[in-house]
């Protein structure tokens, strides 16, 4: 794939992608039947990619960007029940789905394997979108938050030995083990350090400019450095962004905000590349195979075993626990049936899947039959789970009061920190400073302690707070059009435009949080 080509392709995955998000539409579904579309064009060239590219450009700023908006305190006490999501569902996928495949497929076993560990891992993007717009409960998203952080480590991992098997690399169980616990361990450590390397270094660097951009390269380093060790990338890049996230909130407000939207839209430029390929190169991976009667339904035999599976793992491993240990009991209680199937329904696979299909060793017997499949689970797992999943949350309710919860503890701690901002100024306060300065900065202190407080009151009618913030805006809109009209007058410079929006532009964003 030439430069003009890949920059088509990018170009016209953010056009559909922004035509999706207009009519409210699946994303990946959408760029897949525009790609395979578009892959029937007379004359159009072939965009063929390095399958090893994907798995080292596209999969490690992927997985950073999701870890880095994930609460590392929340999956630290949530640990048990991912690990039995993000590990042992995992290998049971693997197993079962190989198991399946060697039967209805007639796979080789070890190949068979390597399809189990390719499907494996379930992409919890768009079902964690879904379920924070419908008010899925917080436990519930953790748990598909750091199953999909950690499920791709072990899936990868257990990619990596099937492979070895299938190629005819000794690997015996035992062994596998020991590998497969070896690349876990030193992903971790490795993570853990680059992390702690990077906060380190970010402290010496002071520059919020620099500091982003160093962000940039910590998910390629740490990904890179573990391989070369053999040990999880993957799961070093995981530890490295949860550690960087965790810390974040001691860096300069300039990183923090530089940080929030590059990752943004480094996510979404990834996403809707890797979807626009499935689809350019669906075509090519119909043609490499007998597409028969016995494939189609071997393949959908697949799909329905990596959906059953699921909820076949799940419910024990929910219960189970919580029956046969009587702390759990008392400290979680028993699990809402309801955020059980709605987790068990969750199991869209996607990105990862796609990008350790397209890694797979052309030595692998039956490369194009695991291509195919893997294509059919993605794209029908998206389909029939990703587009009833809004519907069965409906339809199962959720009484979730979190969310006032939430706003009452905001108001509480928003409270204390006013007044730690007003005891600092009268620390300060000197005689050289206008009375009016003093007024203005308490002013300002008072409505920011009063307005987490008035959002738990009544919404029918506009609050102190909202009507600031409306007013304020109109205020800096009508601030940036004086500067924007006296720049294009010559009366100012760029450079001093660009400035003065920034700091109003700084203003709106903090309006828009609160």
């Amino acid at each position: 794939m030439h430069g003009p080509e890949l920059l088509l392709l990018l170009l016209g995955a953010l056009l559909v992608t922004a035509v999706a998000r207009r009519l409210n539409w699946s994303s990946p579904l959408l760029l897949v039947a525009v790609g395979l579309a578009v892959s029937y064009i007379p004359g159009l060239p072939a965009f063929d990619l390095d399958p090893h590219l994907i798995l080292v450009l596209v999969l490690p700023p992927l997985l950073y960007s999701a870890a880095l908006d994930s609460s590392y305190l929340n999956i630290r006490a949530n640990l048990r029940p991912i690990g039995f999501l993000a590990v042992g569902l995992v290998l049971f996928t693997t197993i079962v789905v190989g198991w399946v495949a060697h039967q209805v497929l007639d796979l080789p076993l070890p190949a068979a394997l390597v399809l189990g560990a390719i499907i494996a891992p379930p992409d919890a993007v768009a079902a964690v979108t879904i379920g924070r717009r419908l008010g899925l409960p917080r436990r519930a998203m953790t748990l598909l938050t750091g199953e999909s952080l950690i499920n791709d480590a072990t899936a990868l991992t257990a990619f990596k030995v099937a492979t070895a098997a299938a190629v005819g690399t000794a690997m015996t169980p035992g062994k596998g083990a020991l590998v497969f616990l070896a690349a876990t361990g030193g992903g971790i450590v490795i993570g853990f350090a680059f992390g702690w390397g990077v906060q380190q270094l970010r402290r010496l660097l002071g520059e919020g400019l620099l500091e982003s951009a160093l962000g940039l390269l910590v998910p390629f380093g740490a990904y890179l450095l573990a391989e070369d060790v053999y040990s999880s990338g993957v799961l070093a890049v995981v530890v490295a962004g949860l550690y960087v996230g965790h810390t974040a909130p001691r860096t300069g407000y300039s990183t923090r905000l530089q940080d929030a939207a590059v990752w943004r839209s480094v996510d979404v430029l990834l996403e809707a590349f890797v979807f626009a390929i499935i689809g350019l190169q669906l075509r090519t991976i119909l043609s490499d195979v007998d597409l028969d009667r016995g494939l189609v339904v071997g393949s959908l035999a697949i799909l329905l075993a990596t959906i059953v599976a699921r909820f076949v793992w799940m419910y024990p491993a929910t219960y189970l626990p919580v029956w046969l240990s009587k702390r759990i009991r008392e400290r979680e209680g028993w699990p809402h049936i309801g955020k059980v199937n709605v987790i068990a329904w969750a199991g869209m696979r996607g990105v990862v899947s796609l990008a350790a299909a397209a890694a797979v060793d052309p030595r692998v017997e039956q490369r194009n039959v695991i291509l195919f499949c893997t294509f059919v689970v993605v794209v029908g797992t998206l389909l029939i789970q990703g587009m009833t999943l809004p519907w069965v949350i409906r339809k199962i309710g959720f009484e979730n009061d979190e969310e006032r919860q939430d706003a009452l503890a905001e108001a509480q701690v928003q409270h204390r920190a006013a007044q730690a901002a007003v005891d600092r100024l009268d620390e300060l306060v000197d005689e050289g400073v206008p009375a009016h300065v003093i007024d203005r900065l308490r002013v300002i202190a008072e409505h920011r302690g009063n307005a987490a407080w008035e959002r738990l009151g009544r919404q029918e009618s506009e609050s102190p707070a909202a009507a600031y913030r409306r007013l304020r805006r109109t205020m800096l809109e009508a601030e940036r059009q004086v500067f924007v009209t006296a720049r294009d007058t010559g009366e100012i410079d760029d450079e001093v435009l660009f400035r003065v929006l920034r700091e109003l532009d700084l203003e709106e964003a903090a309006l828009s949080r609160e």
